[in-house]
C-alpha cells in the first residue's frame, strides 16, 4: 500500500464546506505518483519518456468529507494485467472511508502508438502492494 496525506484547503470546499466530488480524481492522481515513480524511475520529470495511460476511472462517494481535517489516500493495485494495471485507492478522514475509486492504468509506447508488456519482474515490484479485499 502506498499512502499520501493531504491537507484540504479551502478552496477544494463547496458551499455546504464538503470538500467538493471535483477534487478526489485530483487527489487520488497526486498519490498515483509512487506508481508513475516506479515505471518511470529516471523519467519523473521527462514526459517525453513517459510510459502509463489513464484509460478508466470510476469514482464512488461514501460519506461527505469535510474541510478542516487532513485527509489519507491509501492506494493499493488491485489487478496486474499483461499490459494494464487497476489502481484502487481510498480517501480516508477520521478513521472513515469517505471516498474510493479505481484507475485503469495502460502502460503504453507513445511513440509506437500501442500497449506495452508489464514484465513479470515489474509484475513482482507490484504485487507487494496488491490487495484483494477492500
Amino acid at each position: 500500500m502506498f499512502y499520501e496525506v493531504i491537507r484540504p484547503r479551502i478552496g477544494e470546499t463547496d458551499a455546504l464546506g464538503h470538500i467538493n466530488n471535483t477534487v478526489f480524481p485530483q487527489w487520488f492522481e497526486a498519490a498515483r505518483n509512487p506508481i508513475f515513480k516506479l515505471f518511470n524511475p529516471e523519467y519523473l520529470l521527462n514526459l517525453t519518456k513517459w510510459n502509463l495511460i489513464l484509460a478508466n476511472m470510476n469514482i464512488n462517494f461514501h460519506v461527505p468529507m469535510k474541510f478542516g481535517d487532513d485527509a489519507e489516500i491509501k492506494t493499493y493495485i488491485k489487478r496486474i494485467g499483461n499490459t494494464s494495471l487497476d489502481i484502487y485507492q481510498e480517501a480516508w478522514q477520521g478513521n472513515v472511508k469517505h471516498v474510493s475509486g479505481t484507475a485503469v492504468m495502460v502502460h503504453y509506447d507513445y511513440e509506437e502508438k500501442m500497449p506495452q508488456l508489464i514484465t513479470d519482474d515489474f509484475k513482482q515490484k507490484l504485487h507487494i502492494h496488491f490487495v484483494q479485499t477492500f
